[in-house]
């Protein structure tokens, strides 16, 4: 006769062959799952060795490359603004070094730099835009008419070019001495720029703008910038924004907008990898361009028409 024992044993055994089974099974699947994490980690981990040797060799020939257009730079461009007169107009994220080398470049294609401006971050600060817009139609010297817009880049644009640069038509300043120095005097004084005491108008101007391309604003920032530079442009016989690969990512910074906006990109040359000892001896070749009444858009961001002037166009 089966009794409540037996059944009790039964029961405890069946649980405990269960329980048995589970363990059993756990560590089985265990086994196999870290075995194959094993062997995945392993995989994941030579790519990433070979990513890394790859990344490398590119850095390296990357190197190869800056160094080459470092040391031809100058034989390069020699000639390409004989006798000519240049303005440089730096915002208030452009680079030191890569204002210095532009320089180096510009005397080395026998053009002289006689004119220096620095845009302050009071410039673009779209708090400070109605004070800037007052500043600049009150400063506006005789015979100086502005563009009838409201924004303030080309506004600024329009009074500051004929400062900066020379007529096309004749070659003569377009602004007495007593009201450029008055213009440029109120404007420093309302911390909108900082310029150089001897300051002369050239021919042509290269305006030099860093990478900000993110931020509260920046898109505000970005315009101003961009419509100043086409308004100076329009001002003289040409003039190139020559921008960061940071800040020139495709729509992105002011390059980025002046490439959106046909109108803009149609007479004002643009560079988008001015950070680089290429990009600089492409600046200069472009203004060279600029004197024939031609505009490109160069550089290696998406949007670049060509890698310089000459080159196969995308």
């Amino acid at each position: 006769m089966i009794s409540l024992r037996y059944h009790v044993i039964s029961i405890a055994a069946v649980f405990l062959a269960l329980a048995v089974g589970v363990v059993l099974g756990s560590t089985t699947l265990s086994r196999t799952l870290l075995s194959g994490l094993s062997a995945e980690n392993g995989d994941l981990g030579s790519q990433v060795s070979t990513l890394e040797q790859q990344r490398n060799a590119l850095n390296a020939r990357l190197g190869d490359a800056e160094s080459y257009a470092t040391a031809t730079g100058p034989s390069v461009v020699r000639g390409a603004l004989d006798e000519r007169t240049v303005a440089i107009v730096t915002t208030a994220d452009a680079s030191p070094v890569d204002r210095d080398a532009l320089k180096g470049l510009v005397a080395a294609s026998g053009a002289t730099v006689t004119a220096e401006l620095r845009l302050t971050e009071a410039f673009t600060d779209q708090a400070r835009a109605d004070e800037l817009r007052e500043v600049v139609t009150r400063l506006l010297p005789t015979g100086v008419q502005l563009p009838t817009v409201s924004d303030p880049g080309t506004l600024a644009g329009g009074l500051l070019g004929p400062l900066l640069l020379i007529s096309k038509t004749d070659n003569q300043p377009q602004v007495s001495d007593a009201e450029s120095a008055a213009a440029l005097t109120g404007l420093t004084e309302g911390g909108f720029v900082e310029a150089q005491p001897d300051l002369r108008p050239a021919q042509l101007a290269i305006v030099l703008t860093g990478g900000e391309a993110t931020g509260d604003a920046a898109g505000d920032r970005a315009a101003t910038v961009a419509r100043f530079a086409a308004q100076v442009d329009r001002s003289g016989a040409g003039a190139v924004l020559a921008g960061t690969t940071e800040g020139s990512a495709d729509g992105a910074g002011p390059v980025g907008v002046v490439r959106a906006d046909t109108a803009a990109t149609s007479i004002l040359s643009t560079v988008d990898n001015v950070d680089t000892p290429a990009g600089r001896v492409v600046a200069v070749l472009a203004l060279g361009e600029q004197l024939a009444d031609k505009a490109g858009r160069y550089g290696i961001a998406g949007n670049a028409q060509a890698a310089a002037p000459g080159a196969p166009t995308e």
